[in-house]
């Protein structure tokens, strides 16, 4: 395992599935873990959690898309523990629907929360990183984002955006030692997934190599490793966990 000791960490989307185990994994990795989200007693859970596994984490409730609310979050964070080092992207939403019959705000929901969340965390997180010369920053993006998926016109527009985005500030920041990465999950078993039929599961899984939908705990490891020190020469790259599904 990487160690994280002394590190601070943001993860966006931590109240449940990929998140949570993000966060859970960071802990164990000896980082402090601030987790965001807009539930309370979600995040409380992971919190405690977190606590009985021998870790530390601490709760702030906000929306990723209210720009003013995220800011507020990092300024507190940063004058509690007087740096952040680690910021994890994974705040998302879907809103499925064939292009004909998308209504605008079916469009626009995946966008604000998927793209523009996660530049709201990051232009109020890369200040504090610039000052102390050292970041990482890991957006979780989707095989969705390389493929397209019929019926996921949006959420593949947000998590396509959100690799561009990631190259992007990856060149913007790598002159002062903060490295952009993302992480793109396969098909994983969690809230998103679990409403989808035996046929189209069954389908999926002829399309995985590996034969099996991936779990929160197959793309925790993959997050650690690009928030540690042993991945500071890897910067602007797009992780792909999805059990060969994309090669």
């Amino acid at each position: 395992m990487y160690r994280l000791d002394d590190q601070v960490a943001l993860v966006t989307g931590a109240s449940r599935g990929i998140g949570r185990a993000i966060s859970l994994a960071l802990a164990q990795a000896g980082a402090h873990v601030a987790l965001l989200s807009r539930s309370a007693a979600d995040l409380e859970r992971v919190a405690e959690e977190i606590s009985a596994g021998g870790g530390q984490a601490e709760v702030h409730v906000c929306d990723v898309t209210d720009a003013d609310g995220v800011a507020a979050v990092v300024k507190e964070i940063i004058e509690r523990h007087g740096a952040l080092h680690i910021l994890v992207n994974n705040a998302g939403t879907t809103r499925d629907n064939l292009v004909l019959r998308m209504s605008d705000e079916e469009w626009r929901v995946p966008l604000e929360i998927n793209l523009k969340g996660a530049f709201n965390t990051i232009r109020a997180s890369s200040r504090p990183m610039l000052k102390q010369r050292y970041g990482r920053i890991i957006n979780i993006t989707s095989v969705v984002g390389v493929t397209g998926n019929a019926g996921q016109a949006n959420y593949a527009a947000s998590k396509a955006g959100l690799i561009g985005l990631t190259k992007s500030i990856a060149k913007e920041l790598a002159s002062r030692n903060i490295t952009v990465n993302a992480v793109g999950p396969g098909y994983i078993h969690t809230d998103m997934t679990a409403g989808i039929t035996e046929q189209v599961k069954n389908k999926l899984l002829e399309a995985i190599p590996l034969g099996r939908l991936g779990e929160p705990d197959d793309v925790a490891p993959a997050v650690v490793f690009l928030a540690s020190k042993a991945a500071g020469y890897i910067t602007g790259q797009t992780l792909l966990v999805d059990g060969g599904m994309v090669m």
